[in-house]
């Protein structure tokens, strides 16, 4: 789990990063939790909370985006 979460931290975007790379970021985060929660049984929990918790960021970001789109 420690090598997941220093995986995101080294690929996260500049804070001033356009929405399109945040989201990106936030769904590589989510398949790469849900893919290391099969692997590490030990700390699997956790990492579906990981997941689920970068799944609500990518919901939150595509909202913003769709809203962001049609407000022109």
């Amino acid at each position: 789990m420690r090598d997941a979460h220093s995986d995101a931290a080294a690929r996260r975007p500049r804070p001033e990063a356009d929405m399109s790379e945040w989201l990106s970021f936030h769904r590589a985060n989510a398949r790469m939790y849900r893919e290391v929660s099969e692997v590490d049984r030990w700390h699997h929990h956790e990492l579906k909370y990981w997941a689920g918790f970068e799944e609500r960021k990518v919901e939150e970001l595509a909202a913003r985006i769709g809203t962001a789109g049609t407000s022109s």
